[in-house]
């Protein structure tokens, strides 16, 4: 069976998921799809992981879709896929999710890279959705994400037009979190990963929930819930770690409790 999807864990507290379809420029078949599901799934449930890193290779992220399982694929076949439930194992982790994005990252790719919370970009990747060019359109969340992300007159462009853009206008348009030199993309994600693995677990799935829920609701229900959650986190033996060791003046030591 072809290894399409490589688990790591550089350090203790990181695992990075590495797609690995060279060929075709990572590109997300049925089945490489399937296997991020369940990798994060899994991992989302994994005490002993607080952060992951998304990677590809020097030539792509991920190039999109693998068009040959879309050639002659009917709206049946599409729903049958149950894209959704694969493309929500991923949207739905609870853990911070770090993309280390090298080459391209288009259609798919993109959207792929847009489920994480934290991009780190290299200095030649390129973005884009260029899905209108053959016909179709976004199917992972990019008419959604995209717009959030950088507001509709930028969204429509890139969506309405197709073309790929640069790391540097990602960047500008604030769709890319850190932009550095090819070469040091993974090492950028990986110190990230590190100082936040380092960090109260329970703090860190809480943000990434107020967060992502300003997203999707109006203020008041996103002010609610940060305060509850604000509120919740004063229970915890890290928060007491935490003060503590600040009025002390030392390093704390956190136990995601």
């Amino acid at each position: 069976m072809e290894d399409i999807l490589n688990e790591e864990r550089p350090v203790l507290g990181v695992a990075l998921l590495r797609l690995n379809r060279p060929l075709v420029l990572n590109a997300l078949n049925l089945a490489l799809r399937r296997a991020l599901a369940e990798a994060f799934s899994r991992l989302d449930a994994d005490t002993g992981v607080q952060v992951i890193i998304l990677a590809g290779n020097e030539r792509a992220f991920c190039a999109g879709a693998d068009l040959h399982e879309y050639v002659d694929a009917t709206p049946p076949e599409i729903i049958e896929r149950q894209m959704d439930r694969l493309w929500g194992a991923i949207s739905g982790c609870r853990k911070p999710v770090i993309a280390a994005v090298r080459g391209h990252a288009l259609g798919g790719g993109c959207e792929l890279a847009m489920h994480a919370d934290i991009i780190v970009a290299g200095s030649s990747a390129s973005f884009g959705q260029p899905e209108v060019k053959i016909g179709i359109m976004p199917g992972g969340g990019a008419t959604q994400r995209l717009t959030r992300a950088v507001g509709k007159f930028a969204a429509m462009k890139i969506l309405l037009a197709g073309e790929a853009f640069s790391a540097q206008t990602a960047a500008a348009m604030g769709l890319v979190s850190e932009l550095v030199e090819d070469g040091e993309v993974e090492a950028m994600a990986l110190s990230l990963a590190c100082q936040m693995a380092a960090l109260p677990a329970l703090s860190l799935r809480f943000i990434k929930e107020a967060v992502i829920e300003s997203m999707n609701s109006p203020l008041d229900v996103g002010l609610r819930l940060e305060r509850k959650s604000f509120q919740i986190l004063f229970s915890t033996d890290d928060k007491s770690e935490g003060i503590r060791a600040r009025l002390d003046k030392r390093k704390p030591v956190f136990r995601g409790q």
